[in-house]
């Protein structure tokens, strides 16, 4: 609180003014409100503080503002009384400094002033307690800089004090006392308010009344010469009134100076101390009202809270190290995401991604750079799928891994991933499963123990899939995608398929089935395959319509065993060592894209073409199995496919017949000497 200078002896009355009191979950409320909704809006804000009048001796008259100033809907907490205020939020630490203070208090002067001249403030006297905060959030430190104005109207002349100021114990009896308190309780009840901000008084020896400002003619109807208003006063001082008497003494003046002499004052203080009531340290006095000569203008205006080194600016708090880390990496992580939305895509839906639940069929190469992207877009569903340990090549290559977790025979790779997420940020939710997925030409042999634990894979992976929205195919063989991919499509589950060559890639999504498919013509929809190009701009496939196909659609040989009599060479994924980068983080911009298309996973492919067009969705253009004996037959269906040479699924898939016809046909290439 800032001192109120002069001598108590004095007979001229002066204020102690507010306080301002800021709660962190003010701060942490303005951090969200800037980085979702106001972004670089700097247009005023309306909010809400509260002040209190039952502090013991020596606090500070303070005006206080928490996480729910920004809901002027809010309720106020009970015994105290509102202040409403406007928010001046800057976005930048010069704009902030460069503020018009004057023009800012002028503006809030204003306001009060007409209230009072209108007599709106007697209807509602709370817009006499207006306030001012001026802020600049420096949301990479938690720095945050702040300003605070209580504005107050200067009077023609100081108000001389007639008699007082004393304790109410000295000027009322005990019964008189307890009839205030009764009638002022009474008043709160009937209003439906915590508290009061002004009210009138009449009193005898035995008996207080009280009313509402609005009804002063007739509350005080017959009186000539005197009347008494009561303040509720956050003050303590035995001296001094609080800050919210300024305003009001204007109003007096303004309006009953000329039928009234002087204004008996009470300030109003209830507190409870050890579950006892007591309002005795109430003071009372009576001043003089000066008389205001009728002018439209408003008089001047103080106010600006004074630093806590005394002098005339701002203040500054920071936030960086009460904060608890994990909130403050809450709040940081998607800051990027967030600005993104403020200016360059402000249509972009956030709660669609971070929302999404995320299974990564493979830790490896590419899958370390999905989780990564993912992370940074926000995602807080991660779940990984890998049977393989961490090897002394992969660190290097796999950022998710460190040399020690390669000792002792290496650490699973899901279960180390998952983890190491966590450690990046604890605010994800990581898993890892340690598990195989049965493929295509790789035999499960019948002993009772082999076929059941592929048969708990099978059962496994259809849970993982039914429990997430989006599957990523980011293995090392061709034929390990297969299974995930028809179950993934029998659920009806966006899939985003990433393979890697030497110097090529290939980032697709599938298509999803519709709702219901007719034989065995809809076991593959259509046959297109997304090649990206490394360098060009077509990185997807952009077939029309919504029957999009999936990794295995083009292919004329049906998925088998890709390693068998294979050197070493061929059996890895040998590519270059950026390539995984690039298509782990197309992947991911691939998935974000599908999820912001009104229609999702059924969203058509679009083409080049369309880019002269609205495009369809914030983040541009979207680019882009065997199914029905998987549905009849399940595992018995599966254990065929697994135990069987790739001729098992062309025969099924009809590709037999295609290489059949192919052969059998006659393709002559002539050349042009041998045309007639």
């Amino acid at each position: 609180m800032a001192a109120v200078m002069g001598d108590p002896g004095l007979s001229k009355l002066q204020f102690a003014p507010f306080s301002s009191a800021l709660d962190v979950g003010f701060w942490h409320e303005l951090t969200q409100k800037k980085l979702n909704e106001y972004r670089l809006d700097e247009a005023p804000k309306d909010i809400k503080g509260y002040y209190y009048n039952g502090d013991s001796a020596g606090l500070p008259a303070r005006l206080t503002l928490e996480f729910s100033a920004f809901d002027m809907n809010a309720p106020t907490p009970a015994r105290c009384c509102p202040a409403v205020g406007t928010l001046y939020n800057t976005n930048t630490l010069e704009a902030f400094k460069a503020a018009d203070k004057k023009l800012l208090l002028e503006q809030a002067a204003n306001e009060i002033w007409e209230s009072i001249r209108s007599g709106a403030a007697l209807d509602n006297p709370v817009l006499l307690n207006k306030f001012l905060l001026l802020t600049f959030a420096d949301l990479k430190k938690y720095h945050f800089y702040y300003w605070f104005c209580s504005p107050a109207l200067c009077l023609p002349e100081s108000i001389p004090l007639i008699r007082g100021p004393v304790g109410l114990d000295q000027r009322f009896s005990p019964p008189q006392i307890q009839a205030l308190e009764r009638a002022y309780d009474d008043l709160c009840q009937t209003e439906g308010v915590p508290a009061l901000p002004y009210f009138l008084i009449k009193y005898d020896e035995t008996m207080v009344l009280v009313s509402l400002l609005k009804h002063y003619s007739d509350f005080f109807q017959g009186q000539r010469t005197k009347i008494t208003i009561g303040v509720y006063d956050p003050c303590n001082l035995a001296q001094y009134p609080g800050w919210p008497l300024r305003n009001f003494l204007v109003l007096a003046a303004h309006r009953w100076s000329s039928s009234f002499q002087s204004v008996e004052v009470l300030c109003f203080r209830d507190r409870t101390l050890q579950g006892m009531r007591d309002v005795t340290h109430s003071i009372i006095f009576e001043v003089k009202l000066p008389e205001m000569a009728f002018s439209p203008d408003c008089p001047k205006a103080v106010g600006w809270e004074k630093n806590q080194k005394g002098g005339m600016g701002p203040r500054m708090v920071n936030l960086s190290e009460c904060m608890d880390p994990k909130r403050l990496a809450e709040s940081s992580v998607d800051l990027n995401l967030k600005l993104m939305c403020w200016r360059l895509v402000p249509t972009l839906d956030l709660d669609k991604v971070v929302s999404v639940k995320c299974l990564l069929l493979g830790a490896g190469t590419l899958g370390c750079n999905v989780a990564r992207t993912l992370m940074g877009w926000g995602v807080r569903h991660i779940t990984f799928v890998d049977n393989a340990k961490i090897s002394y090549s992969n660190p290097v290559r796999q950022p998710l891994y460190e040399f020690e977790d390669c000792l002792e025979g290496g650490k699973p790779k899901a279960l180390a991933a998952a983890d190491r997420l966590q450690k990046i940020f604890p605010g994800v939710n990581a898993r890892g499963f340690n598990m195989s997925i049965p493929m295509p030409g790789h035999p499960v042999n019948f002993s009772s123990v082999t076929l059941e634990q592929a048969r708990r894979d099978v059962e496994r992976l259809e849970q993982l899939v039914e429990g997430h929205d989006v599957v990523f195919l980011l293995m090392d063989t061709r034929e390990s995608r297969w299974l995930p991919a028809v179950i993934a499509a029998s659920k009806r589950k966006l899939v985003i398929n990433a393979a890697l060559g030497f110097d090529t890639f290939v980032v697709m999504r599938h298509g999803l089935k519709k709702p219901k498919l007719q034989g065995a013509g809809d076991l593959c929809p259509s046959r297109p395959v997304a090649p990206a190009d490394l360098l060009g701009p077509s990185l997807f496939a952009n077939i029309p319509g919504y029957k999009l196909g999936c990794y295995f659609c083009n292919d004329v040989v049906a998925p088998g065993d890709s390693t068998r009599d294979r050197t070493l060479d061929q059996q890895c994924t040998v590519s270059r060592p950026g390539l995984a980068m690039i298509a782990g983080a197309l992947a991911v911009e691939l998935m974000v894209s599908v999820l912001q298309h009104p229609e999702g996973g059924y969203a058509i492919a679009s083409s080049s073409d369309d880019r002269m067009n609205e495009p369809p969705t914030s983040l541009g253009l979207v680019p882009h199995q065997v199914l029905d004996q998987y549905e009849r037959e399940g595992f018995n269906f599966l254990v065929k496919v697994f135990n069987s040479s790739h001729s098992f699924l062309e025969d099924l898939t009809g590709l037999t017949l295609l290489h059949q016809e192919t052969q059998a046909a006659e393709i002559w290439d002539m050349s042009d000497d041998e045309t007639v």
